[in-house]
């Protein structure tokens, strides 16, 4: 099961209430929890996938440990980036990677 997430009200939640009760309740609230439709570990991925693609690489860190933390294997977050540097692009395949390494080295 998806664990409660408090990073929206934590970073943002005196500057941007409203979005960081959308960011907690219901993204990670709601959608995340959803897990008869799809597992943790696919979510991270798909997710992992679209920062990637959208060159969202602040947001890719922590979605990289969630990632790992829901299964997703170093093989695994290997291979889904050298796919993704075909169709979202070689520099931001190598972004990726210098990111996942840090990640999934420790």
């Amino acid at each position: 099961m998806a664990e409660k997430q408090t990073a929206g009200r934590d970073l943002l939640g005196d500057f941007a209430p409203k979005f960081a009760e959308l960011n907690d309740d219901v993204l990670f609230g709601e959608v995340w929890s959803r897990e008869k439709e799809l597992s943790l570990r696919d979510r991270s991925m798909i997710t992992v996938s679209a920062l990637i693609a959208g060159g969202n690489f602040e947001q890719l860190t922590p979605h990289l440990h969630k990632a790992k933390a829901n299964g997703v294997t170093k093989d695994e977050i290997s291979e889904i980036i050298t796919h993704l540097s075909f169709y979202a692009g070689w520099p931001k395949a190598w972004s990726a990677f210098n990111i996942a390494k840090e990640i999934y080295n420790d």
